[in-house]
């Protein structure tokens, strides 16, 4: 699958678990458009180890994103009831109870596979049944999408290899920064620091700085 950086985000309708615990169906990502930055990233399985770890650090710095107009939306290929039973169980006992933002469930496993994130694929045995060849869940991808519902940023992790939320923060703030001042963002870029021109001397000017 070729990347989707550059391109339109794929669209979806799904049912999703809002707000903590409402339970809604047909939820989409076009609502965002024209309107708001969306991180939009898949994780594995509810009642997981690794999983709850990164719902619960998106949730610690959501307002983080908020302040950047820019929503966080959550996606596995649970169901809905399950994402909500899930959201019934304190953190003490593995759960994500307080976690606030839309969590997407992707029973068809249709989302992950336009996202490129579906660790699998289903093909037909030598006995013609058909089978599938690989788990049939999300790998951890993370997209930053824009207003216009471009996709700006991906990245993708197998399954043992938590993201940092922090990194995810750092895209939001960096294409930001690109779009208000025409400047590109070097190697270890961050909020307050300085950007690039994007021609020869800019970048002659920034390295004979640092």
């Amino acid at each position: 699958m070729t990347t989707l950086v550059g391109q339109k985000a794929p669209v979806f309708k799904a049912g999703a678990v809002v707000k903590g615990g409402e339970i809604v169906s047909n939820f989409s990502l076009e609502q965002f458009i024209g309107k708001k930055y969306v991180v939009f990233f898949f994780y594995p399985k509810d009642f997981t180890f690794v999983c709850p770890t990164e719902l619960h650090a998106f949730q610690e710095q959501l307002k983080d994103f908020e302040d950047r107009n820019c929503a966080v939306v959550a996606c596995s290929t649970d169901t809905e009831e399950s994402h909500w039973g899930w959201l019934q169980m304190d953190k003490k006992a593995g759960g994500i109870k307080g976690v606030t933002y839309p969590i997407v469930a992707d029973t068809t496993k249709t989302i992950s596979l336009s996202y490129g994130t579906l660790a699998g694929d289903y093909d037909v045995d030598d006995n013609g049944e058909l089978i599938a060849t690989g788990p049939m869940i999300a790998y951890r991808g993370l997209f930053l999408i824009d207003k216009q519902g471009v996709v700006r940023h991906a990245l993708i992790n197998d399954f043992p290899l938590g993201r940092n939320v922090d990194e995810a923060l750092r895209m939001v703030d960096a294409l930001q920064f690109f779009e208000e001042n025409g400047e590109v963002c070097p190697a270890n870029w961050s909020k307050g620091k300085e950007g690039m021109k994007a021609d020869h001397k800019g970048v002659a000017s920034y390295l004979a700085a640092h």
